[in-house]
């Protein structure tokens, strides 16, 4: 630990003990909020899922054309296609 993160937790628990024990639970309850909000997800090793081939046969339709060169009045923002 540094210096300042030791200094900052003696003042904290200086002032702390000068509360009341109902504020010094409410401190703690806000502290265990801290904690939840700002934790880390553990990372968990999965196994990736294995691809199903064909899964969604069907669901896509492309265009006859999809590949032809796009017109001039596309590129130029002339008219519509």
């Amino acid at each position: 630990m540094t210096a300042q993160v030791v200094d900052t937790t003696s003042e904290l628990i200086a002032k702390l003990q000068t509360l009341a024990p109902e504020q010094q639970q409410q401190v703690l309850d806000f502290v265990e909020f801290l904690m939840q909000k700002y934790a880390q997800p553990e990372k968990t090793q999965e196994t990736p899922q294995q691809r199903i081939p064909d899964l969604n046969r069907g669901e896509i339709w492309m265009s006859d054309d999809f590949n032809d060169p796009l017109p001039d009045e596309f590129w130029m923002g002339e008219g519509e296609i």
